[in-house]
């Protein structure tokens, strides 16, 4: 936080391009503008009201460093995580992630989470990102704080199951394709969740809760690489309002 007061910038690493000599220098340096990708220089995300420009530091000597440049870290907790966390739910990288960004999480249909607890957050998130900690998808499926975030998502109470509903479901005449006996996930989101990193096990959690709820696998997504494939690239990141 120091750091972000020195600077008197809320956007991680991109404090370098305050001023348009050093930015102009550092983009002759590099032999030229570094995008996203081929053919996209940066994207554009809603975080908090307010527009944040998505692109990479400019800088050709930037380097990783500070925590997640650390490469070894006491396993429990903090081993290898699978490409999966779980069955049939889709792993995706850095630029499936932009896409994302750029349809679904800009159209509404699409929430981007950042599943670390709310002190990791705190001291900076992807542009675009909500914080629901993993521990909120251990609670009981009557937890209030656990009802409000699926219902945030899209998802609806069916209340109790009356006897036909359960006559027609057992029948299979009824439409049961993203429903359970407590919700219906018919027009639930596309999720993407992401914590720390490969070594991060958090999100993998929260994903797994969200499983045991009932949430549809195909609407959900595994953002691996997290806050450390995000910086080692250099990617921008924010410090969510107080």
């Amino acid at each position: 936080m120091d750091w972000f007061l020195r600077h008197g910038c809320l956007v991680t690493f991109f404090c370098l391009a305050q001023s348009s000599g050093s930015f102009a220098a550092a983009q002759q340096q590099a032999g030229g503008f570094i995008p996203l990708v081929e053919g996209k220089p940066y994207l554009h995300v809603i975080h908090e009201g307010r527009s944040v420009k998505v692109q990479r530091v400019q800088d050709p000597d930037y380097e990783l460093n500070g925590y997640f440049a650390r490469t070894a870290r006491e396993c429990p907790p903090f081993c290898i995580q699978p490409v999966t966390p779980a069955p049939a739910v889709a792993t995706i990288g850095e630029v499936e992630l932009f896409d994302f960004m750029e349809t679904r999480l800009r159209d509404g249909s699409g929430v981007l989470i950042d599943a670390r607890t709310g002190a990791w957050y705190e001291k900076g998130t992807i542009p675009g990102s909500v914080n629901y900690p993993f521990t909120l998808f251990g609670k009981g499926k009557d937890d209030p704080e656990l009802v409000a975030a699926l219902e945030a998502f899209g998802a609806r109470k069916r209340g109790e199951v009356g006897a036909v509903d359960r006559l027609l479901d057992g029948l299979g005449w009824s439409d049961k394709l993203n429903k359970t006996e407590d919700w219906d996930f018919s027009a639930a989101k596309d999720l993407v969740l992401w914590c720390n990193g490969p070594a991060c096990g958090q999100s993998p959690r929260a994903i797994r809760g969200l499983l045991e709820a009932g949430y549809p696998s195909e609407k959900i997504m595994y953002y691996r690489g997290g806050m450390q494939m995000w910086q080692l690239w250099g990617l921008t990141t924010v410090v969510p309002s107080q």
